[in-house]
């Protein structure tokens, strides 16, 4: 990401720059998974259980993958094994996704600059998840 908020100080070239690296980031990501990995304890039917009166004897944690699938919500339990497998996956998605908006957000800047615009402001930060930082191997989780 380019720093700062003021992007007027930051040449046509830095854009490119990092248009580039942003195309490079994205194409060495690997797989992908929408939605979130959950993690939940919960309470049994049976009322004499010790989970019903201490939050810290709940069964589980069970993990799961929710997401939207047309229109509807979809979770879809899994074992440790799977969410240990899977976890990079849904960082994968959260940092294309942020990458996505950083080069709409350079692009929109572009644009500006090419019509004489004014810049836009900085978007606002992603509240659905943070961006996990960019795989130091450049590989990407796959």
């Amino acid at each position: 990401m380019l720093k700062g908020g003021n992007m007027e100080h930051v040449s046509d070239a830095d854009l490119r720059r990092r248009q580039r690296q942003i195309a490079a980031e994205i194409a060495n990501i690997g797989f992908c998974l929408p939605g979130s990995l959950v993690e939940r304890t919960g309470r049994c039917g049976n009322a004499g259980c010790s989970c019903h009166s201490d939050p810290s004897r709940r069964h589980g944690p069970y993990r799961s993958w929710t997401r939207r699938v047309a229109g509807k919500t979809t979770t879809r339990n899994l074992t440790p094994e799977q969410a240990q497998t899977y976890e990079p996956w849904f960082d994968n998605a959260a940092r294309l996704h942020h990458l996505v908006r950083e080069l709409e957000h350079l692009g929109a800047i572009a644009a500006a600059r090419a019509e004489g615009w004014a810049e836009p402001p900085q978007p606002p930060p992603d509240r659905r998840r943070r961006a996990p930082a960019a795989d130091p191997s450049g590989r990407g989780a796959a």
